[in-house]
């Protein structure tokens, strides 16, 4: 296993981060998380990334019992930021309600310190300055090593690179974006803004949300799924920028049978070929899914290939917003439209 240093943190993780997202209720059990860390671990993979909201907690306590004795050769990272109870306090990234989110996520996970612990998305009703200042308190305190982000806009991290050096706040070190074939809308700012500022980064949904699995094809396959039903503006294919990612999709797979690879590893191969790419997160449900996925570490995309893909999808550029989940002013209209004058 080739490992690369997170960032300039000096620690050194593998090109593959395991996702636990599918911990718990919302995929594997407890037997089979236990076989998929097992499998993972022996493999060289040794950074895991789950959250509190996953599963309502479960992920996370799944990840703490599995890991016992192996808990300081991992580097362990969670988030904090959505609801986790009714309370209208109970969620955001407030100091009061992270240091909270924090303590339950030591408990869940039978640890004392969390390796990297992240902002799981921008809170526009809380000032960064805040919720940095609560987390450098964490960091003060040891329960935290680091502190890094997800999804975050690249204005958003310079700003945060920004507090740190004149308010001597902690320094993100990490931001978590989506990056895949079909979503590459960060490679026109937030990549070049974490490469400017030392930061490492992990990409999440490197398939797609399941688009590049391979299962996805012109010919209907896969494509009654349950996801079109609970997120339709990534998945209902009679929208048109989905008819579009469909035809990609198409391509993309037929230039990976060419080039004698599944699409599959076409797709993980990629987001790691990215210079500015520390890790990929693979969030398996089954063994299986996880050891299919292992073998595009070995994979290594020519410039010729590298260079149809761009052909196929314009680097820089996303299918649709719903893919990324944009920012409130980009996903909501309303937020982008100054009321019209009342006569």
């Amino acid at each position: 296993m080739e490992y690369r240093v997170l960032g300039r943190t000096g620690v050194r993780v593998s090109p593959f981060c395991l996702g636990a997202m599918m911990f718990g209720v919302w995929g594997a059990d407890l037997d089979e998380s236990r076989r998929i860390v097992d499998v993972a671990i022996d493999a060289g993979i040794n950074m895991i990334d789950t959250a509190d909201v996953y599963s309502r907690g479960e992920s996370e306590e799944i990840v703490g019992e599995v890991l016992g004795r192996r808990r300081a050769d991992v580097v362990l990272a969670t988030k904090f930021h959505n609801p986790m109870g009714p309370g209208p306090n109970q969620r955001g990234n407030s100091a009061s309600w992270l240091i909270r989110a924090c303590e339950d996520s030591l408990r869940r996970l039978r640890t004392d310190y969390i390796d990297v612990y992240q902002i799981h998305r921008p809170d526009p009703c809380t000032a960064l300055e805040e919720t940095l200042t609560g987390l450098g308190r964490l960091v003060d305190q040891g329960k935290v090593r680091y502190i890094g982000t997800s999804t975050f806009p690249a204005s958003t991290l310079v700003e945060a690179q920004w507090l740190a050096e004149v308010r001597h706040l902690p320094r993100v070190v990490t931001e978590q974006p989506p990056y895949s074939l079909l979503s590459r809308g960060i490679e026109a700012d937030v990549l070049p803004t974490c490469q400017r500022h030392d930061m490492g980064v992990l990409v999440w949904s490197p398939l797609a949300g399941g688009w590049l699995s391979g299962k996805w094809r012109a010919d209907g396959r896969e494509l009654r799924s349950s996801r079109i039903d609970r997120v339709p503006v990534r998945y209902d294919i009679t929208l048109p920028h989905n008819q579009r990612k469909l035809e990609a999709v198409e391509e993309l797979a037929k230039l990976a049978e060419s080039a004698g690879i599944s699409l599959l590893h076409m797709a993980l191969a990629f987001v790691l070929r990215n210079p500015a790419v520390t890790a990929a997160i693979v969030g398996p449900r089954t063994v299986e899914h996880l050891t299919g996925q292992l073998g595009a570490l070995e994979v290594t995309l020519s410039d010729d290939v590298l260079d149809r893909i761009d052909e196929i999808v314009t680097p820089g550029t996303n299918f649709s917003w719903g893919d990324v989940w944009a920012p409130p002013m980009v996903a909501d209209p309303a937020l982008r439209r100054r009321a019209a004058a009342s006569s």
